[in-house]
């Protein structure tokens, strides 16, 4: 059950499969560069849901800024209901998201607070980190 590929990304994706019924998940740039994803998935089924996964995200941006009548929106989640089950995309503040996918018998209440738990916890990481001086490197 464990998250495979770049950096130590069980840490986010791991709780999200403990969630009855969910089959996998997914954690990706908001490109659509895949940065973990869990043992379910092949590594070129990842790469296409990860690159599905981005594209669906800005289509919904673009939606939901067209019904407000704006420039932009940005989305705090997108739910997909298919007759295989559920689609959950929730993306963070730092240009990351998290994709997960249930069978129909999923609970998507409890599917939808563990993966905006696991953002969350994401986003104090991401702001917890040291900073970078104006070459990218840390300060002296």
């Amino acid at each position: 059950m464990t998250s495979r590929e770049t950096g130590d990304t069980a840490w986010v994706l791991d709780p999200i499969l403990q969630v009855p019924h969910v089959v996998a998940a997914v954690l990706l740039t908001r490109d659509g560069l895949i940065t973990g994803y869990t043992d379910a998935l092949s590594r070129p089924t990842a790469e296409r849901v990860a690159a599905i996964t981005s594209t669906v995200q800005g289509a919904a941006r673009t939606a939901a800024a067209a019904f407000a009548d704006r420039e932009d929106a940005e989305i705090r989640q997108v739910v997909i209901e298919s007759d295989h089950g559920y689609v959950l995309i929730v993306p963070t503040d730092h240009g990351t998201c998290v994709a997960a996918y249930g069978t129909g018998e999923v609970r998507l209440d409890l599917l939808a607070h563990r993966v905006h738990s696991q953002v969350a916890r994401l986003g104090e990481k991401a702001m917890s980190a040291a900073p970078r001086t104006t070459d990218g490197g840390a300060p002296a």
